[in-house]
């Protein structure tokens, strides 16, 4: 049985999601370093791992383990 805020949960993170694949948080990140490369693609992948990760935990345990048959 999920719980009732799983929901809500869902809904926040997508928000989350959202905010941080939005322009204005990636834009300063596709700035060049010293070296010539771009702090883009770690940011990606950070953010997308971020959001697979919490989406895994909030499935593993958007679930009620108390009850049911």
């Amino acid at each position: 049985m999920k719980t009732p805020r799983f929901g809500e949960r869902l809904v926040a993170l997508i928000v989350l999601a959202a905010l941080l694949f939005s322009p204005p948080l990636i834009l300063p990140f596709d700035r060049t370093a010293n070296g010539g490369l771009s702090w883009l693609p770690l940011y990606l992948f950070l953010a997308w791992g971020i959001v697979i990760a919490l989406a895994a935990w909030l499935m593993e345990h958007g679930y009620d383990d108390q009850g049911g048959a």
